[in-house]
């Protein structure tokens, strides 16, 4: 399996170009909103004779109060800072506008909560914000407290009206800048939720890539070995028959038509093997009648075969046949098959072989030893040799394939069994 990334990416993704045009947009709609609202308070009078600011601070006012929303995505802890001094300026100089203000300053404490990567920073930032918010406020409180000039409510008794438009405020402002604290966390941890999912959707679509590739490439190497194994077993033992035929064809033509014929039946052989092959490939889920084209019980007969074909062979069984898995049964056929070819083809015209199959309680032993010429040992391994060591691993078990020190050359494969459950203390 590949190496993942970190599944837990460190930064939020970066704004999209249409996040960052749509800022630009609310940045233009809140002008006109507080242009608006600062014109219609100045009629209505809000702060009464104390409001001293003439429409042009007006507009001024709007545009600073508005315009860093523009950039909010792209300069957060900036943009905060910004809103909230211009914010302070504007109660402070009377400026008629009393909503336009406040939403600008909760999108911009919401942005630093929603989109800064650093949450140590962050959260100082918001922070220093509200502690600068709430001592400018209780400033303001205090001072209103002790003017006499102020008669606008009554401050007579413990929890007087005066006192009650106080706490009013101080639980207005905590609520607002709380839930703008807290929307802003929630914003971030769902966005780098969402880029955590994307990320493993995008991962787990890499791993199905390579997944179906590495699927693709093991049927590849499946269909090759098996008509390696098949074509090379039967042209090789066509070959055979074919140089035989051609040798005493002038001298004794009914010999070199037995040959022949066992041309013929080899070819015929290839293809019945080929057409069961194709078929079992074609069939989703092995369902098909013969779904192997091989089993260790025509072991005998490819022995047989061998003989025919001018390899003398020997069988020998060793311990009583168990019910052996189909993968198991068509790897061990196909590792013997190999085997006589290449003795065939490399051991030379007195080449002999002898093949032992073995049933022993926990695994099965197969052993091919011919004699006649090695192959050397520098020579770099075939087709059929990889085959072999291919099939030994899809079954689970350990092929040893190596020349003999006194010629010739021997494959032992050896495939562990499960043991049943009522022999570990037979």
């Amino acid at each position: 399996m590949s190496d993942l990334p970190s599944a837990h990416p460190v930064r939020r993704p970066a704004p999209t170009a249409g996040e960052l045009r749509n800022d630009v947009w609310l940045a233009g709609a809140l002008f006109v909103a507080a242009v608006i609202s600062t014109a219609l308070g100045s009629v209505a009078g809000i702060y009464g004779a104390d409001a001293t600011a003439g429409m042009q601070w007006a507009l001024l006012y709007s545009l600073g109060l508005t315009a860093p929303l523009a950039v909010r995505r792209r300069f957060p802890e900036l943009v905060v800072v910004a809103i909230a001094v211009v914010f302070f300026v504007g109660v402070t100089f009377r400026i008629p506008d009393l909503y336009v203000s406040n939403i600008a300053m909760f999108i911009a404490m919401y942005t630093v909560g929603a989109w800064v990567d650093d949450r140590r920073r962050a959260m100082w930032v918001r922070v220093g914000v509200i502690v600068a918010m709430f001592v400018w406020l209780l400033i303001t409180m205090f001072q209103a407290a002790i003017d006499p000039s102020d008669e606008s409510l009554s401050r007579a008794g413990l929890f007087s009206p005066f006192a009650a438009m106080m706490l009013i405020q101080l639980l207005i402002n905590a609520g607002f800048f709380g839930g703008a604290y807290y929307m802003g966390d929630r914003a971030y941890a769902a966005a780098m939720a969402r880029a955590v999912l994307e990320e493993r959707t995008r991962e787990l679509e890499r791993e199905r890539e390579v997944t179906a590739a590495q699927a693709v490439a093991l049927d590849r190497v499946r269909i090759a070995r098996e008509l390696h194994d098949v074509v090379a077993h039967h042209v090789s033992a066509m070959g055979v028959q074919a140089g035989a035929a051609r040798a005493v064809l002038d001298q004794d033509p009914d010999a070199a038509r037995t040959a022949l014929l066992g041309v013929e039946a080899s070819a015929r052989s290839a293809l019945v093997e080929l057409r069961q092959l194709l078929e079992t490939l074609r069939t989703s889920g092995g369902d098909a009648d013969g779904a192997s084209t091989v089993h260790l019980s025509a072991l005998s007969e490819l022995v047989a075969h061998a003989n025919d074909n001018g390899l003398p062979t020997t069988l020998t069984i060793v311990g009583d046949p168990v019910d052996l898995p189909e993968l198991v049964q068509v790897n061990v056929f196909r590792v013997a098959q190999e085997a006589l070819t290449n003795a065939r083809r490399h051991g030379g015209p007195d080449a002999a072989a002898d093949v032992r199959l073995r049933y022993a309680l926990d695994a099965v032993e197969l052993e091919v030893v011919n004699t006649g010429r090695a192959v050397a040992a520098s020579m770099r391994p075939g087709l059929g040799l990889v085959g072999m060591r291919e099939r030994a691993a899809s079954s689970g078990g350990e092929l040893e394939a190596a020349p003999r020190a006194r010629g010739g050359f021997l494959v032992r494969l050896r495939v562990p069994l499960a043991v049943p459950a009522g022999a570990v203390g037979a």
